[in-house]
């Protein structure tokens, strides 16, 4: 059995380089330390790694790699990381600059290895969607057994691994921040390998996943709030690189950024963001974290301006704060709130930093802290240090990855809720005098960021896997927990501090079954309570919808997203004169799909299809979400050629007719009408607006004669 080598071997020499290095001044001296090191590491022909294992799965790639074939001849950059990770998050606009100053035919490849913390980042298609939401467009490896990691003996994320034409091992980075060294590293091996003619110029097989994918209305929505008094939500549509804001049935009043990330201030229709998550709406005003920017920003909708309120662009790594926000860096802000404490103050869960900060709006004075002027930004509570550490003084408690925020106001509590993702914890941030207190999840030792899991009970007793959102409900006094990595929805009585499950069966899914257990979701990232404690809206993430659950009928239902944002027309017309298609939603996947038995048709007759629809009892048709029907033949478009193929559905007490003449049937085999109906409905109570849809198959059978006359088919559903 061949024998390889570790991280460990390198490390005496690297450790002499990178000494050396801090106490070079000049880049040339820089660059003839690294060469000097490379010639050294060369006489050590024994530092090759082993390969990828057979059997893993790969993404981006046409293929799975292999360092002594695919690999052979290139610097390659193994990025050893886990989704979850902020720190992993943060190292990739470094990767992806390095991406772009050097090709794969100039002999730089990187490959990012995953290397799971929790169970469900071991699921390839949990992976999958994590690649597109950072936009990650370099070869991944699913290690879901961290077999490399373990024969490497890489001991945290993110690990950079350089390695040279031959595998062979030549450098380690160990965390964020180092760019610099990395560009250092990467442009010496460069050199050093050309001199020597060891660097092939051959591709890799890169294919891209995001390139199949079909557009959608919503792109992994982060997080979603509601004004109680307008009823408006927000939605971070993080994905798509924007901010909507709907009404309570749907309709967009308002679409900002996108569909591309950017920075910019400026008119609603000018404004950029990159992949914003946190957002929370008081009347006109949308306060937005705009998380790979490092702002916060503010959304004027009375003025149409968009401004930003704290950070300077670029990630910061103070963990102090106190200067006015425009001039204050902070770092990767995943969540904000609204409160008062003296003062008006916009709350942030700093991930990027594991802590909580506070924005001033007005004057104001922190628990514990010294009066602050409007405009400053300064550290609340968190050491810095990622822990799980409560304490009664804020800047000595820890935090692991602050994700989710939501306040409770009101006596007794007073207090922020956070969903500390990393540590699978909630807790409490007091607003009286600071103190960090433990809710449920997680465990009594401070260190421990792996005591996760799925399991109701009381405080400590409860398992939670990587929280990312919170809301208070004032009204029941409840907490309400998007617990991301079961897929469940859970409620939290932080009183008594029972934990339990209120949505999702624990898989990932998008089903929307008879009530709420029966209901599927995938990684939500984000919920808040509406129409007086009435419903919930649910940003399930990885199934780029939102969802609602109506909290007394114990139902869940897909919230509709109609009107100004972009979609594909699910039918085009064959002739110029036909009125423009609607731009309908996709049909949802958790829409039934009823196959009809077949009919007998003849080219020259007509086809009436009767469809009739039955609404849930209590509700009736929107008027502001238009319901409408489309008619498809795929593959078989001339079956529906200067025909109209959609439609409006405004009265439900009748049958709808919708026909269409057969022409004559070319050479081909048997088609299938396709009537999809999409319905909007409006509960009796509290005005919330759900989408009901169905899709009927209908396959007809053409004889070969040509006839007249009509053949009427009944297609009925009862949602």
């Amino acid at each position: 059995m061949a024998s390889y080598s570790k991280l460990t071997d390198i490390f005496p020499i690297q450790s002499q380089l990178d000494i050396a290095l801090e106490d070079s001044t000049t880049q040339e001296e820089k660059e003839n330390l690294v060469h000097q090191y490379l010639h050294k590491i060369d006489e050590k022909e024994d530092l090759i790694i082993p390969d990828f294992e057979d059997g893993l799965e790969w993404l981006n790639t046409d293929r799975p790699l292999s360092l002594r074939k695919e690999l052979s001849g290139k610097v390659v950059v193994l990025d050893f990381f886990t989704y979850c990770c902020i720190n992993c998050m943060h190292l990739l606009p470094d990767l992806h600059h390095l991406e772009q100053s050097y090709s794969i035919e100039d002999g730089v490849v990187v490959v990012g290895v995953h290397s799971a913390k929790f169970p469900n980042e071991k699921v390839l298609q949990n992976i999958r969607s994590a690649v597109l939401r950072y936009d990650i467009t370099h070869p991944v490896v699913n290690d879901s057994d961290a077999r490399l990691w373990q024969e490497l003996e890489v001991s945290c994320w993110p690990t950079l691994v350089l390695l040279g034409p031959r595998g062979n091992l030549l450098f380690s980075l160990v965390g964020e921040g180092h760019r610099e060294r990395l560009f250092l590293f990467t442009a010496a091996a460069l050199k050093h390998y050309r001199e020597q003619g060891l660097l092939k110029d051959h591709g890799v097989g890169i294919k891209l996943y995001r390139d199949s994918l079909p557009p959608s209305i919503l792109s992994f929505p982060g997080k979603i709030a509601m004004d109680p008094s307008s009823k408006r939500l927000a939605i971070a549509d993080t994905g798509h690189h924007r901010v909507l804001v709907v009404s309570n049935t749907g309709q967009v009043l308002h679409s900002v950024g996108g569909p591309s990330s950017g920075r910019r201030d400026g008119n609603l229709s000018e404004a950029q963001f990159s992949s914003p998550q946190g957002v929370f709406i008081k009347g006109d005003t949308v306060y937005v974290a705009d998380t790979e920017n490092h702002l916060v920003r503010k959304i004027n909708l009375s003025e149409g301006k968009v401004s930003t309120l704290a950070g300077t662009g670029v990630q910061g790594t103070d963990k102090e704060g106190g200067a006015l926000g425009p001039q204050q860096p902070i770092s990767s802000p995943w969540d904000v709130t609204l409160g008062n404490t003296g003062g008006d103050v916009l709350w942030i869960a700093m991930a990027g930093t594991h802590q909580i900060w506070a924005l001033f709006l007005e004057d104001g004075k922190l628990p514990k802290g010294s009066d602050s002027k409007k405009g400053t930004c300064v550290r609340f509570a968190g050491s810095g240090n990622e822990e799980n550490r409560n304490n009664a003084y804020p800047h000595k408690a820890g935090l692991a990855q602050p994700s989710g925020l939501t306040l409770a106001p009101t006596e007794p509590w007073e207090c922020l809720f956070i969903a500390d993702s990393e540590s699978s914890t909630i807790r409490s941030l007091s607003l009286k005098d600071g103190a960090v207190k433990h809710v449920v999840g997680g465990e009594r030792d401070p260190m421990n960021l792996f005591a996760f899991g799925d399991v109701d009970g009381k405080g400590i007793d409860a398992k939670l896997q990587h929280p990312l959102g919170v809301s208070w409900d004032e009204g029941s006094s409840l907490l309400y927990v998007a617990d991301s990595y079961n897929h469940k929805i859970k409620v939290v009585d932080p009183k008594t501090k029972q934990c339990r499950v209120l949505a999702g069966t624990g898989e990932a899914g998008n089903g929307i079954g008879p009530g709420f257990l029966e209901s599927s979701f995938n990684e939500p990232g984000g919920l808040c309570v509406g129409e007086g404690g009435k419903l919930l809206y649910v940003a399930d993430t990885n199934n780029h919808h939102i969802k609602v659950l109506d909290l007394e009928t114990k139902t869940v239902s897909l919230f509709p997203i109609v009107g100004k944002p972009e979609v594909d027309a699910i039918l085009t017309t064959a002739t110029s004169n036909t009125p423009a298609v609607k731009k309908l939603p996709k049909l949802p996947k958790s829409a039934p799909v009823l196959t009809m038995p077949s009919i007998k048709v003849s080219s020259g007759q007509s086809v009436t299809l009767l469809l009739k629809l039955a609404l849930p009892t209590g509700t009736k048709l929107t008027e502001e979400a238009p319901s409408f029907w489309s008619l498809s033949a795929e593959g078989n478009e001339w079956l529906l050629e200067g025909r109209a193929v959609t439609g409006s559905i405004g009265d439900l007490s009748e049958p709808i007719s919708i026909v269409s003449s057969i022409p004559a049937a070319p050479a081909s085999p048997d088609p299938t009408l396709r009537l999809d109906a999409w319905v909007y409905c409006c509960l009796s109570e509290g005005g919330a607006c759900m989408m009901k849809a169905v899709s009927f198959r209908q396959p007809l059978l053409i004889g070969s004669a040509s006839q007249e006359g009509s053949v009427a088919v009944t297609l009925e559903h009862a949602f």
